[in-house]
């Protein structure tokens, strides 16, 4: 496993860059990139006319007022020209806003589709290994919370700040040219704003990777409670679960509260800020109004101006918690976006080429974890087509890793494993995968139909195929005995169905694909012996053309193999068949007699069940 931290989503990588990477991201779509950004500066263009609009209008009626000698219809034709205007303005501003919030937000959902996407071909990327390390509810919170995180920024973030830098420069400028002094006012609450919202926005996005953490605590607790409820039932565990999930509920209940609490206050700030400006420039201008310096219609400019501005500065939090959350959830996905799969096709890999099918294992060394004693070491086999491996052993001694190594899901540490003289590391791993298929001990059932959970590898297969397989597998005629036969519903990871139907489901499903190599990873574990025997029996006429490894803990199961291998702490003590294996009178006959006898288990005879 490479070194990079996936774990907490923290990241090397700093702000800027991961917010400039989510910005690439919505550039890829340019032309509503190009609407939004034009739409955004015409609707803040329209907007800064209406103050001067409002002032003229104003200082006109006044005028109206003061001078009888002014032509009435005259004056009242402007006003009505000014108010006829104001409403056009208004109108086409409120039709851009309405453009620059359309077009922000789709960019951000297609920027969203494409994370969801990206993200979970990742997850089908990454390697096993990955997967042993990483709980699902954090990917399952990553996957939803922090590509929502992300997807609002460029529309909250990108298109606000631009609103609001465009509407403040341009403003100012305006404001600053008519009146230096109250200008200057009228502006005298950004500093503060801006100090205010760089200061929270540190702080919110501590609180936000808090609470990003805590939800997946949270999901990692839900998906276990569910995943196990019928054990929490047995046990009657249900205030004990409850208790666990309560504790970190609140304590994501606590985070959010010191973010509501962190965001409100930084906004009430900034609106007092905003009211003691305007306050100064009402008092101010007031005076010169009163002085002669300067007109009604101008101070309404100014005030209006202000009024203008103060929305989108109580924005201001908002637009900072949007930088704040997307620096962190991006950093998150990223993070797993990132990550180089350690299994992965060479760039001149080529497809497997199953010619005479022998699977051999050459001096094979392998462990999990870096450092870690080996869970293999250096394991030597052969098995070819029409022939039939079976392996057993201790718990831990490697049996189950063996059948993980031969499809590649784990890479060998040394040694070679080929097929055909292929080194499947040579290889693309789809066609390595077509050509070895494992049955797992605790096989998966997705919540569908037993025909399409049989016909999972090879969804175009037709009726005929598909009872085939599972009269080879001993479950076609409990199936046809349910309400609506293939047709029936299993429930979640095939929950109706019991520990023996389920791995009879999957042998089907194994068998309807006719691999080129078959391992069976002690499938057959919770089926009677009589079920077993006759699908051994089934199996056995299908596989003059494939090889076959049979990994098991009941030694029935492979009575009928070519070669036994007896595996002890990664090593294999003893092999052969198991009639020169009982003559041997070791390990294997020791179990054998114990299986068959039901005697205590002798010292020297290592525990077998799994």
């Amino acid at each position: 496993m490479t070194n990079q931290d996936y774990s907490g989503g923290r990241r090397s990588a700093g702000d800027i860059e991961i917010l400039w990477r989510i910005v690439r991201l919505a550039l890829r779509h340019r032309r509503r990139v190009s609407v939004a950004v034009v739409a955004t500066l015409f609707a803040v263009g329209l907007q800064l006319m209406v103050p001067r609009l409002l002032g003229d209008a104003i200082d006109g009626a006044l005028l109206t007022l003061d001078d009888a000698a002014l032509d009435v219809a005259a004056a009242r034709d402007t006003l009505w020209i000014t108010a006829a205007l104001l409403l056009a303005v208004s109108v086409a501003r409120g039709a851009f806003t309405l453009a620059h919030n359309y077009a922000g937000e789709t960019i951000g959902h297609f920027v969203g589709y494409q994370l969801r996407l990206d993200f979970y071909a990742k997850l089908q990327e990454l390697n096993f290994t990955f997967h042993d390390r990483v709980h699902t509810g954090d990917l399952v919170t990553r996957g939803l919370l922090d590509i929502e995180g992300v997807r609002m920024f460029f529309n909250m973030g990108v298109l606000r700040s631009l609103l609001l830098i465009v509407l403040v420069v341009v403003g100012a400028s305006l404001m600053l040219s008519t009146d230096l002094v109250l200008g200057l006012l009228s502006l005298s609450f950004v500093p503060f704003v801006a100090w205010q919202s760089a200061t929270v926005r540190l702080r919110l996005r501590g609180l936000w990777l808090r609470l990003q953490e805590t939800l997946g605590v949270l999901g990692r607790i839900m998906d276990e409670n569910l995943s196990g409820i019928r054990v929490v039932r047995a046990f009657g565990a249900e205030r004990h679960e409850m208790g666990k999930y309560d504790e970190t509920a609140l304590e994501a209940l606590g985070v959010s509260r010191q973010r509501i609490a962190a965001r409100s206050s930084a906004t009430s700030l900034m609106t007092l800020a905003f009211f003691i400006s305007m306050g100064l420039v009402l008092w101010i201008g007031g005076l010169r109004v009163l002085s002669g310096d300067m007109t009604v219609g101008t101070l309404t400019e100014f005030l209006t101006f202000m009024t203008i501005l103060q929305q989108p500065i109580r924005q201001i939090g908002m637009v900072v918690n949007s930088f704040a959350r997307a620096s962190t959830c991006g950093g998150r996905l990223f993070s797993v976006l990132d990550i180089t799969p350690e299994i992965a096709d060479a760039p001149d890999a080529k497809p497997l080429d199953i010619g005479e099918g022998v699977v051999r294992f050459e001096d094979v060394t392998f462990a999990y974890d870096e450092g870690s004693a080996p869970v293999l070491d250096h394991v030597s086999f052969e098995v070819r087509r029409g022939k039939t491996l079976g392996i057993v052993g201790p718990p831990g001694s490697g049996k189950s890793t063996i059948a993980q190594l031969l499809p590649r899901h784990y890479e060998a540490i040394s040694g070679q494993i080929t097929i055909d003289g292929q080194d499947i590391r040579d290889v693309t791993a789809e066609s390595l995968r077509e050509a070895v298929c494992v049955v797992a001990q605790d096989p998966y059932l997705f919540t569908s139909s037993i025909e399409n959970n049989i016909a999972y590898g090879d969804p175009w297969a037709d009726e005929p195929e598909i009872r085939d397989a599972a009269g080879a597998a001993q479950i076609g005629s409990f199936i046809d005995t349910l309400p609506e036969a293939y047709e029936t519903l299993v429930g979640e990871r095939g929950v109706s169905l019991s520990g023996g139907q389920k791995q009879r489901v999957a042998i089907a499903r194994a068998a309807l694909l006719e691999p080129a190599i078959l391992v069976l990873d002690d499938s057959t574990a919770a089926i009677d012996a009589g079920t077993e025997r006759r699908i051994q029996q089934a199996l056995q006429s299908r596989a003059t053309d494939r090889a076959t490894i049979i990994v098991s803990h009941r030694l029935s199961a492979l009575k009928h193999a070519d070669e036994i291998l007896f595996i002890e702490a990664g090593r294999i003590v003893e092999r052969g068949t198991h009639v020169s294996l009982l003559a041997e009178n070791g390990k294997y006959a020791a179990l054998y007699r114990l299986q068959t006898s039901g005697a205590e288990e002798p010292s020297a005879v290592p525990e077998v069940a799994e």
